[in-house]
């Protein structure tokens, strides 16, 4: 069933005449605004691969990838019961983390016609408990029954592979090895290989040697980060 979430992200992106749910094909479209399909994904950006690939043979498309920055947990007692508590959630996400999604889109990101908006966002999530019927070796076993859209922050957009490079901070060195990278974003070194392998494969970084086991990388003409650096 659609999120409230869903629902409402898709008229954050509609306008005036925007039609919704609009089969094309085989596809079923989130949005059409005018030429261009819009198709909201909060899951794996693998599942609507080989789809926004096949739709770009002949259409503009935005894809919305949202990266929730702030969850306020909200309990309920049961379905459609009284809510029990409310808490913020510990987990944080960060622009970065869209790197994480976009391993899986080496092959259609970037297009010409392909925009990629990343919002981040702040949300509700409804859950009531869901007494071990799935999980039945977890304590805290829960359904989710609900997320709500409660803010914008901010949205990032993506055409280029130089879009890419200007999530980086500008200060990396030429070359520069995923440990220098891992040390410039704050994250471990095996986010920052995957950070790598994706700007590799979009053409915002080449390989130009090792240093010990070392991979080097430095940005293509296209892929120099502007001097801002990816924000938390």
């Amino acid at each position: 069933m659609e999120t409230s979430l869903h629902q409402a992200l898709k008229a954050h992106y509609a306008e005036p005449g925007a039609r919704f749910e609009v089969p094309l094909g085989r596809y079923r479209i989130d949005v059409v605004c005018g030429d261009r399909l819009v198709e909201v994904q909060h899951g794996s950006l693998a599942a609507i691969r080989d789809k926004v690939r096949a739709l770009l043979g002949g259409h503009a498309v935005t894809v919305v990838k949202p990266i929730i920055v702030c969850k306020q947990l909200v309990k309920l007692s049961d379905p459609g019961g009284r809510v029990e508590s409310r808490r913020r959630s510990p987990k944080q996400g960060r622009l970065i983390d869209v790197f994480d999604e976009l391993v899986y889109f080496t092959r259609v990101f970037p297009h010409p016609r392909l925009t990629l908006d990343v919002p981040l966002i702040d949300v509700e999530e409804f859950r009531y408990p869901g007494h071990g019927r799935r999980r039945r070796w977890r304590r805290n076993d829960f359904v989710v029954a609900d997320q709500k859209l409660l803010a914008v922050r901010q949205t990032h957009t993506l055409r280029t592979a130089g879009d890419l490079g200007r999530l980086l901070p500008s200060g990396l060195g030429s070359p520069f090895d995923t440990g220098e990278l891992a040390a410039a974003l704050g994250v471990r070194r095996w986010i920052a290989q995957r950070v790598a392998y994706c700007l590799r494969k979009m053409g915002t970084v080449v390989e130009v040697g090792k240093q010990g086991n070392a991979r080097l990388y430095q940005f293509a003409a296209t892929g120099r980060p502007a001097a801002r650096s990816i924000p938390a």
